[in-house]
């Protein structure tokens, strides 16, 4: 049997949602087996993805294959299910360069998060955990669908179980946070879909007057074929407007300055799980959807529209790294500080060039594992406290000396110090930037500020928690990791070392995609530095 035609995308994808109605299933009143359960299930689907990208690294276009990596190579392990084919709509799932490792992040972060939960939601539980994977699903598809409206559907879904997992068992103001989480994100996504139907009426019509009874579709790869072919083509102005439109969507979901108000609310309310899922994968959804749909499918009005946007960019990642040393409590450092990687990534993909976008990709992954790792922290500290302020702490070097060893190394990698996987995206980025035909060292500069205001934050929340004698009697027996935070945060903390010392381990799979856009982008990139623009 050829392992390449194998649905096994498709096992990846729906496994979570089979293993949730299983869940739903067993008896009430069994937590440990829900949470053995939940963690079977998130281990099988973390290993049908490793399976997968094995399969893409070693096939006929990864680095590891007969023709190495290739400019542009074609999705791989694909899966085509006629949905619904009257209007077009099709069940395609695939991947690439740009999707794979966004893929193991969902699956590997989803068992961090399930082991999170901990005993901490003995009431319940089984609804929690069945949320978090139902969330895996969603998010899984989120990235690896190819057709538009599909797409939407599950940006959409996504929002469903993370709305309850905030809104029912957060903490302090969870129905507000909720309630921002879904007026911000739904808002711009409605702007999307108006964006993909008005998309897929124009490339109905312009196909239609060269093949007669032509019913459409929201194939996102024939769409792009069809324009790099010259057989559909966008107007300026109807390429801008509907670039705005998808960028909107995005924008919101990344939390790109100003339209990031609604993230420190959902992050510092959210419960660890959901937090994890919301920082760590959900915020991705926005900088994939910049680079799979707004430079893919528009990038003339990219090239127009990125001084614009990285302005913005570097603005959030100066405001937001400041505004998380003014912080009191751990988990809003967390979240501002995601904030500002987060506006750092999309500096890198507004670049519009091949060491741009691999860092952006790269610091995708490294935001995911470090601010994981981060939020694992914080829990530590608040299920023996239930408390998260900095000034309630001090000393907890001598108190718990493996916890701050690790929260210590999760901070420095959010500084980027070098050996580190934070480094190597934000170093890439700025690369990237400075030789950008469309930014330059203004932008760098402003990104380098942001590295240096990080540093900043990292170690002021270090000498506040950490640092000096133990005044505070309630921290003096605080009892060091269990075995089970030791694997949480040893593991993230390992892979933070890996990716640091070995970044072409990411960097190879992704080469060949990125390569491809960039080479795509260059013509437009290259008329508007012509023309002054």
């Amino acid at each position: 049997m050829n392992l390449l035609s194998f649905p096994l995308l498709s096992l990846v994808l729906w496994t979570p949602a089979f293993g949730a109605l299983l869940l739903l299933a067993l008896p009430r009143g069994r937590a440990a087996l829900h949470q053995w359960t939940a963690l079977a299930i998130s281990g099988l689907t973390l290993a049908l993805a490793i399976a997968a990208a094995y399969l893409v690294i070693s096939g006929p276009y990864g680095p590891l294959g007969p023709n190495g990596t290739v400019s542009a190579p074609p999705l791989q392990l694909v899966d085509r299910v006629a949905w619904l084919p009257s209007w077009g709509a099709y069940y395609v799932v695939g991947v690439d360069g740009l999707n794979l490792w966004l893929m193991l992040l969902t699956a590997l972060l989803t068992p961090i998060a399930l082991l999170a939960a901990g005993g901490r939601f003995t009431r319940q539980s089984r609804s929690i955990l069945a949320l978090l994977l139902v969330a895996e699903t969603t998010f899984l598809g989120t990235f690896l669908v190819q057709d538009m409206l599909l797409f939407y559907v599950f940006f959409e879904a996504s929002l469903i179980p993370m709305l309850f997992l905030v809104g029912v068992w957060g903490d302090h103001g969870r129905a507000q946070a909720a309630m921002r989480l879904f007026l911000y994100t739904f808002t711009g996504s409605v702007l999307m879909l108006i964006g993909i139907i008005a998309l897929y009426v124009l490339h109905r019509d312009a196909i239609a007057a060269l093949t007669p009874g032509y019913p459409g579709t929201f194939d996102l790869g024939q769409i792009v074929a069809d324009m790099r072919s010259g057989a559909f083509q966008l107007s300026p102005s109807a390429e801008r407007l509907l670039f705005g439109a998808f960028f909107a969507a995005f924008a919101v979901k990344l939390a790109l300055w100003p339209l990031h108000t609604w993230v420190p609310d959902a992050y510092s309310a959210a419960p660890t799980p959901a937090a994890i899922m919301l920082a760590a994968v959900m915020a991705k959804f926005g900088t994939y959807g910049l680079i799979r749909f707004n430079l893919t499918l528009f990038p003339n009005a990219a090239e127009w529209a990125a001084p614009a946007i990285a302005a913005l960019a570097v603005v959030g990642i100066i405001y937001a790294a400041t505004v998380a040393f003014a912080q009191s409590d751990m988990q809003r450092v967390v979240a501002y500080a995601s904030i500002s990687h987060m506006n750092f990534i999309v500096l890198g993909i507004f670049a519009l060039n091949t060491i741009g976008l691999s860092g952006a990709l790269f610091q995708m992954v490294s935001h995911g594992i470090v601010t994981a790792l981060l939020l694992v922290a914080v829990a530590v500290i608040y299920e023996r406290r239930e408390i998260r302020e900095l000034s309630s702490f001090g000393g907890l070097w001598k108190v718990m000396p493996a916890y701050g060893g690790l929260t210590l190394l999760a901070l420095l990698a959010a500084a980027g110090l070098p050996g580190l996987i934070g480094f190597i995206g934000e170093f890439t980025i700025m690369q990237g930037v400075f030789s950008s035909a469309v930014l330059g060292w203004p932008y760098a500069a402003g990104a380098a500020l942001g590295v240096v205001l990080a540093a900043v934050y990292a170690l002021h929340w270090f000498r506040a928690s950490f640092m000096g004698e133990v005044e505070n009697s309630a921290n003096l027996d605080l009892p060091d990791l269990t075995r089970r935070e030791r694997l949480l945060m040893g593991g993230l903390a390992a892979a933070v070392i890996a990716g640091g010392l070995f970044p072409n381990l990411l960097l190879a799979p992704m080469r060949g995609t990125v390569e491809g856009m960039a080479t795509y982008l260059e013509p437009a990139v290259a008329a508007l530095t012509h023309l002054g623009l």
